[in-house]
């Protein structure tokens, strides 16, 4: 048999039941409970289900005597008996837990295994995430479960079985841990929001059961067990607060409902198929988005009308009204820069440039703020004008962290009246994106404890800079025992593999190596040996997962990296088991050569102008320094296989970064890092990888000979020499 839909609010602290009062179609439930024995039937029905429903007698009285006073403080005196030995006082490890503050209310929807893959889905999709936690009960589970719900199977697809379970469930595991219950079929359209203001309003120290009454079988026999054991019925009014429900009609269309009672429903019953359950859940979001924005005109007109009793008077009342004021600079140091732009053009590009061509984001962000700006000049003005946008004379924008994105527009527009006339005129618009409400996002635990796998690749090419790599790794790790290993990865080409008996070209690297060794006796730094003719970066880190526990942090080093404790914490919060890596951007000093040209910078200054970060830029094209667990870049590597098999130089092709890009799934924190500062080098650019790769290593290379004002400086002073 089909259940109705229902709705049932109760008092969990107490073994509280959800219900229809003789089938209460939609229910609010909120009791007291005093233990209580029963010959009943309905208590016979429940069988061991009777500790969840108390006498009714005693319930009677709390309700017509001092059940609906407010609940008023008992002081609890403490006694400490001098005869006892003292012991420890435990805490709970949150505040809440110790002072019984429980969550507000618990979603239960009653599914079945036909409609678990279809109407159950609906409802997680629509309304789950409003709730703060909702469970999906069934008889039989499908073979399948739908992925992100929580779906409980009793065994049994009786409907009373169903209820009487679902109860039972919700009362054993969760009684103690919320307010109210609420339970519905998956049939119904639930409007979260409205539910969540109407249990908020409702009072926890009142009995009440509020939804509407319905005939179906499993309903009535849990209202009739209501009314035996607490004499309550199922109310549709309760203290001025009303439940307001829809009764939708067979080949109902959403849109085209329009009455006061859909509008202002809190549920929708009943849905026949998932496509329903979305329409209806598009047109609830365009009736509360029409109201929240009525909501905001009618606070914006009573600011105005208030304006008036301050002291500043209208003059002092912000546009847009009720939004903060501009950002007022203390000094010229804190003054937001403006940013100029044309519809094709930007002048504040973020290499420096004076301008640049619009594209991306940026086009899509000048496009949309035109589109609006036209329509909501046509929306004050029609009908007596109705504006067409010729072209953008100027534009300007600013982000203001107080209060959004700020955009002031000069637009000539082709006016129309309504007799048809139309003429040119130039009009300044503005305009603000305001910052909406801000989000906390959760985060896994994570601890600065966590002990860092350093890997460092050395070529033939690179061994000169290993030496100032080991000074500043004992430096900055050993000497301060940081939780910190290294591993070499020593890269041979062919022709030196062969020769690797006679010479060795990584022999002096190796005699660095054993020195540290010698000279801290309980420190090993392993290396490894790998002959190739293309170093890829995913074909090295293939060798090194292998050799690792899938639970090791590594961090992906180059020999100019110069490592030290505040980069290392970072790489260890940053790097999130199962759910982020972290890619940072280093900080690259510019070639002395050009910086300083003939002069050469004292000790003092050149000590200064690292420790500020001057006289360098981030090199955004560098993916060489990388933090990730092996379990995320062995789960990628096994997502990207089935690609490899068709393409087998797709490992020259990509880097680490485009790995999990492309294949894990995880947060990419790619992120500027003060800390990781890398000396001037001219890399060795290799054009065996792929022009991605090869362009960005040239850029790069181009990009850290100095900045715009020294290449500037240079070229002159080459013109006045060659000029002489």
């Amino acid at each position: 048999m089909r259940l109705s839909s229902f709705l049932a609010l109760f008092r969990p602290a107490l073994p509280l039941i959800l219900g229809l009062s003789l089938g209460c179609s939609l229910s609010l439930l909120m009791v007291s409970w005093t233990q209580g024995d029963t010959e009943d039937s309905c208590g016979d029905e429940l069988g061991n289900g009777r500790r969840f429903l108390g006498g009714g007698e005693g319930h009677r009285d709390s309700r017509d005597g001092a059940g609906d006073a407010d609940f008023q403080p008992r002081i609890v005196p403490y006694h400490k008996d001098p005869n006892k030995p003292h012991k420890k006082v435990l805490r709970t490890r949150y505040i809440h837990t110790e002072l019984g503050i429980r969550e507000r209310l618990l979603v239960g929807v009653l599914t079945s295994r036909a409609t678990l893959n279809t109407l159950a889905v609906a409802v997680n999709r629509t309304v789950a995430h409003h709730f703060h936690r909702t469970f999906f009960f069934t008889g039989l589970r499908s073979p399948k479960v739908p992925h992100g719900m929580t779906v409980v199977a009793h065994g049994d697809d009786r409907p009373v079985w169903l209820m009487y379970e679902t109860v039972r469930h919700l009362h054993q595991h969760y009684g103690s841990e919320y307010d109210w219950f609420l339970l519905a079929q998956d049939d119904t359209y639930m409007q979260a929001d409205r539910l969540s203001e109407l249990v908020g309003h409702l009072s926890a120290g009142q009995d009440l059961y509020m939804g509407r009454a319905e005939d179906v079988r499993p309903d009535e026999w849990l209202g009739r067990c209501i009314i035996d054991y607490l004499g309550m019925s199922c109310v549709e009014v309760h203290q001025e607060m009303t439940y307001r429900y829809f009764e939708l009609g067979k080949n109902a269309d959403p849109e085209r409902e329009d009455s006061p009672e859909f509008k202002n429903a809190f549920t929708v019953h009943p849905v026949s198929d998932p496509n329903l359950m979305y329409r209806l859940h598009k047109r609830f979001s365009h009736i509360e988005l029409e109201w929240t924005y009525l909501q905001i005109q009618q606070l914006q007109m009573q600011i105005s009308n208030l304006s008036d009793l301050t002291p500043e008077g209208k003059a002092g009342v912000t546009w847009p009204i009720g939004i903060n004021p501009p950002f007022k600079p203390r000094t010229r140091f804190e003054v937001i820069n403006w940013e100029y732009f044309t519809e094709e053009h930007i002048y504040s590009c973020v290499d420096g440039s004076p301008k640049c061509e619009l594209r991306g984001v940026n086009r899509a962000d000048v496009n949309a703020i035109l589109e609006i700006a036209v329509e909501r000049l046509n929306e004050r003005y029609q009908p007596q004008l109705r504006f067409r946008k010729r072209r953008l004379l100027n534009g300007y924008r600013r982000f203001d962290p107080t209060r959004g994105m700020e955009y002031i527009l000069d637009l000539a527009l082709e006016a129309y009246t309504q007799k048809g006339h139309s003429q040119v005129i130039a009009k300044r618009v503005n305009l603000l994106r305001p910052l909406s409400s801000v989000e906390i996002i959760p985060m896994p635990y994570v601890t600065e404890a966590t002990r860092v796998q350093v890997i460092l690749p050395v070529t033939a090419q690179d061994q000169d800079y290993v030496g100032n790599f080991l000074d500043m790794y004992v430096m900055n790790t050993l000497d301060t025992h940081d939780n910190v290993l290294l591993t070499f990865l020593f890269i041979y080409d062919p022709f030196d593999a062969q020769r690797v008996s006679q010479t060795d070209v990584f022999a002096g690297v190796k005699a660095m190596i054993g020195e540290v060794e010698k000279r801290y006796g309980d420190v090993k730094i392993p290396w490894i040996s790998v002959k190739t003719e293309v170093p890829s970066q995913v074909k090295l880190m293939d060798i090194i997962s292998k050799k690792h526990p899938v639970d090791t942090l590594f961090f992906l080093a180059s020999v100019w990296t110069e490592v030290n404790a505040d980069f290392l914490n970072r790489c260890r919060m940053n790097s999130i088991s199962n759910w982020q890596v972290f890619f940072p951007i280093h900080f690259q000093e510019y070639n002395p050569a050009v910086l300083y040209r003939d002069q050469q910078p004292s000790a003092a200054s050149s000590s200064a102008a690292s420790e500020s970060l001057r006289d360098g830029h981030f090199d955004r094209h560098v993916f060489d320094e990388a933090c990730f667990y092996n379990a995320d870049y062995m789960t990628a590597r096994t997502k990207m296989a089935a690609d490899i098999l068709d393409n087998e130089e797709l490992l020259e092709s990509m880097d680490v970064y485009d790995i999990f890009v492309r294949y894990s799934g995880l947060h990419v924190f790619r992120a500027v890092e003060p800390a990781l500062i890398q000396k001037y080098v001219r890399r060795t650019c290799n054009p065996r990888f792929s022009e991605d790769i090869y362009h960005r290593c040239v850029l790069s290379n181009l990009e850290g000979l100095g900045s715009r004002s020294h290449l500037a400086m240079a070229l002159f002073e080459q013109e006045q020499a060659n000029s002489t």
